[in-house]
């Protein structure tokens, strides 16, 4: 594998649900304030890709990334990799996916 391309995990919705349910993983939804505010992942905390600091995710749990359609949380995903941050991975399908299939929104 190229050493300067980020390394990217792709989880799908039942991954994501496990890992809320067990405690085991941190969703950080990286949309704008207004689109978590308009819904999002119960149990999701908000860090807005546009403020985004990798420095300030907690440690822990296995952070995963989400968004509306899996593109800015890549984006998250390669600036805390270029931040020194060994985090990988993030919710494919995002919120569009989560709402789309009927599952609880807060």
């Amino acid at each position: 594998m190229n050493q300067d391309m980020p390394r990217i995990v792709d989880l799908d919705r039942d991954e994501v649900k496990q890992g809320l349910a067990d405690g085991s993983i941190l969703l950080v939804d990286v949309r704008e304030p207004h689109e978590f505010a308009a819904g999002h992942i119960p149990g999701s905390v908000s860090n807005p890709l546009s403020s985004f600091d990798p420095s300030e995710l907690p440690g822990g749990k296995r952070i995963v990334f989400s968004c509306a359609a899996g593109v800015r949380s890549v984006r998250a995903i390669e600036f805390a990799q270029a931040a020194g941050r060994d985090l990988h991975e993030h919710y494919k399908g995002g919120f569009k996916d989560w709402a789309a299939a009927g599952e609880p929104v807060e």
